[in-house]
């Protein structure tokens, strides 16, 4: 073979600069930071629109202003205060919320008696909009903290119920007969098969679940409430603090952001072994 057959060859096989630029580019737009490019440009323009004077501050303050107004209220302590009372809030009622919709969805799913005594009952509660008891909740249980613990244990407990209930459904018949003929107790069944078998189903159901968790306490802290970023912004809004209100708005948005990425970190890491989340994959397809 002549020196000149061995230059094409190589030079055939070698990456085209195009090709070679796009898969660059493909794994700069796939890395997790990649999904701040969005947020952050969105807030670039938003600051731009401001300084050129396209909108009035007293309608859109600019996000200078909204980070000048979040440190004024850390420093009198007012913002601290306030998110540590919502995230308290939110985290109780996920916590009593949730609990009793997967207790709910694991006996129905693995229990044909339960699923007929309950199942009918809860899923014509589910059809009722949650946020339309908070008049009755109001007059039940007044503005204090058991009125807002109770609208978002029951706005997280069907997303968590209807999702464990269709992670047992979904486990593979033959698998569990397979258990059974191996000899295997009952309470090995549920560790060993049926919870790991559900498992995707119910990371579904939390990160649905906190999404409605963060809508159901913006409305109760905003109708009925004494403390709380809801309340902060009503009160702002009744003095035409413009840049509070946004301020509160985007801590709820940074809060689900934060909440939502934390339940992907467990989902990972207890979902280890399942394919779709092995080498990196995550929940991507």
């Amino acid at each position: 073979m002549t020196h000149s057959q061995d230059a094409s060859i190589l030079s055939s096989r070698a990456p085209r600069g195009g090709t070679s630029q796009r898969l660059v580019w493909r794994a700069i737009l796939e890395s997790r930071a990649a999904a701040w490019i969005v947020p952050l440009s969105i807030v670039a323009l938003w600051q731009a629109v401001c300084v050129m004077g396209l909108t009035s501050s007293t309608l859109l303050p600019s996000p200078m202003a909204v980070l000048d107004a979040a440190w004024r209220l850390t420093l009198t302590g007012e913002l601290p205060r306030n998110l540590g009372v919502s995230f308290l809030r939110a985290i109780g009622g996920l916590a009593i919320g949730g609990a009793i919709g997967f207790f709910f969805g694991l006996a129905n799913g693995v229990s044909k008696i339960s699923e007929v005594l309950a199942d009918s009952t809860l899923q014509m509660a589910r059809n009722i909009p949650h946020l339309a008891l908070i008049p009755l909740v109001i007059l039940w249980l007044g503005i204090d903290e058991e009125a807002k613990l109770f609208l978002v244990s029951i706005g997280v407990f069907f997303p968590i119920y209807v999702n464990t209930l269709h992670g047992v459904r979904s486990i593979d018949p033959q698998l569990l007969e397979m258990a059974r003929s191996y000899g295997m107790p009952s309470h090995e069944l549920f560790r060993r098969v049926v919870l790991p078998g559900a498992l995707p189903s119910i990371f579904v159901g939390l990160r649905y679940a906190l999404g409605v968790m963060w809508l159901t306490l913006i409305v109760a802290e905003t109708i009925a409430a004494q403390s709380g970023l809801g309340y902060m912004a009503m009160q702002a809004r009744e003095f035409m603090q413009v840049d509070i209100v946004v301020l509160s708005i985007t801590i709820y948005a940074l809060l689900g952001k934060f909440a939502d990425s934390v339940a992907r970190i467990l989902e990972r890491s207890c979902l280890a072994w399942h394919p779709a989340f092995q080498n990196g994959r995550g929940d991507r397809p």
